[in-house]
């Protein structure tokens, strides 16, 4: 027969295996229940989660000139024009409108259906078409800008980023 110690090791190990074994066994049963029930409602939550307004509405025109039109109130509301510098303000926004580029113009069909000189004709012209529209509102910003007072000047330099251009740097990638 074993010693009296060595039988005690033994029963507290097995002890210990089988309470550690109840308490893993615990644990998962637990912790897969935890899971099945986040799982479950998963489908809930994401059927509560509003979508994102701007992807649904972003070539919309009419709400491209909504988020236009706030964006320029909030400007405009930063900088504090003065009824002196309104018109100023106004010819501002009146170029930049006039020098946006019409949707739907580009017909991505007969663009493939080009022949390669073709299409990089095209793209030029596209481009240089883009320049002239920067040009113009450069020049309507440079007339603004000089309307404001270095405090308004700060805060357009902040503000005002790429307000009043169109952003397509990655134009060649889309249309071609």
């Amino acid at each position: 027969m074993l010693p009296c110690a060595v039988r005690v090791h033994i029963f507290i190990n097995l002890f210990l295996k089988g309470l550690m074994m109840k308490t893993l066994h615990k644990a998962f049963v637990i912790g897969a229940a935890v899971i099945g029930f986040g799982a479950a409602a998963l489908p809930a939550v994401a059927e509560e989660a509003p979508r994102h307004q701007y992807a649904a509405t972003k070539f919309d025109p009419v709400k491209m000139q909504e988020r236009m039109d706030a964006h320029a109130k909030r400007l405009h509301d930063t900088l504090k024009i003065t009824a002196a510098q309104e018109g100023a303000w106004q010819a501002y926004l009146s170029a930049l409108k006039s020098n946006m580029p019409q949707h739907g113009q580009f017909d991505r069909a007969s663009f493939k259906n080009m022949p390669a000189p073709e299409r990089m004709e095209k793209r030029i012209e596209m481009a240089k078409a883009h320049l002239a529209r920067m040009e113009s509102n450069l020049a309507a910003t440079k007339t603004f800008y000089a309307t404001l007072t270095p405090e308004q000047q700060k805060l357009f330099d902040e503000k005002a980023g790429h307000f009043g251009q169109h952003r397509h740097g990655r134009m060649m990638r889309h249309h071609g």
